[in-house]
């Protein structure tokens, strides 16, 4: 699995698993089944309800702990400082785990100073309940303000990106500033498999349109978190590295843009 070096030289597998929207016992399936073809980032939030599902997951398989990368992510409503460490130690608890490789706020709160929710991580982070801190769903503005506050400890931005979501700007903001941005929904909520320019390079290099988003994101240095559910496609979404990536397919998927945000729930302004 590639991995990316984070700016403190920890490093982040490329792919994960992207956990919204599973629960219960097929969320304990379909982890169980993706660490077993040899996933090894785990994508989840509270928002989504199931840290208890994929603790039983890791809990019956065979990989340890210590050959995981666990992100999560805690909810606009709980970032203010004191309720932000309660929220991360029954995350921890949910989960099973000691540590998170990867703690995130989940989305920024127009009511919470970033100062104050970001001191909150830094103190987990000193007391070993977090390796790394990042953000989610930030924009320049919002990132140039924490970097003014802890310019060394936000390593990762979890953002929307793909084909028809290019945000070079923001791309372009987090490599001069030493972050990796991971991508959410990057299949676009599946509108890539109808997106006719990918189905055409798909037939030319015997790839599926998945497959060419997947490792255009990579090729880019973004870390990519397709959600899937079936072993076939769980497969499909892992076998994006022991090939070369077509240079006039990069080309081409550089046009796709068309602004094409499919999540906005008002904030932040990502206009």
């Amino acid at each position: 699995m590639k991995k990316f070096k984070l700016k403190n030289g920890n490093e982040i597998p490329a792919l994960g698993l992207g956990t919204s929207g599973l629960r219960g016992d097929q969320c304990t399936e379909v982890v169980k089944k993706a660490l077993k073809l040899g996933y090894r980032h785990l994508d989840t939030a509270d928002m989504y309800g199931n840290h208890q599902a994929i603790a039983k997951a890791i809990n019956e398989s065979d990989v340890k702990r210590d050959q995981l990368f666990i992100t999560s992510k805690i909810q606009s409503e709980d970032l203010e400082a004191e309720q932000l460490k309660k929220t991360a130690d029954r995350l921890l608890t949910e989960l099973d785990i000691k540590y998170f490789d990867l703690l995130l706020i989940h989305w920024p709160s127009p009511e919470v100073p970033i100062e104050e929710s970001l001191k909150a991580m830094k103190d987990l982070k000193e007391e070993g309940k977090a390796i790394n801190i990042g953000v989610s769903n930030f924009t320049i503005p919002l990132l140039k303000e924490a970097l003014e506050f802890y310019p060394d400890l936000i390593t990762v931005n979890q953002v929307e990106f793909h084909p028809t979501l290019y945000q070079k700007d923001l791309l372009d903001f987090a490599f001069k500033n030493d972050i990796i941005l991971t991508a959410y929904s990057p299949l676009a909520q599946g509108e890539v498999f109808e997106n006719s320019v990918l189905k055409s390079l798909g037939e030319k290099y015997d790839k599926t349109p998945a497959q060419l988003a997947l490792r255009w994101l990579v090729e880019k240095n973004i870390v990519a978190i397709p959600k899937a559910s079936s072993e076939a496609h769980l497969k499909n979404n892992l076998a994006i590295f022991d090939w070369d990536f077509p240079i006039d397919a990069a080309r081409e998927m550089e046009l796709l843009d068309q602004n094409n945000r499919l999540i906005d729930p008002g904030y932040p302004n990502f206009e």
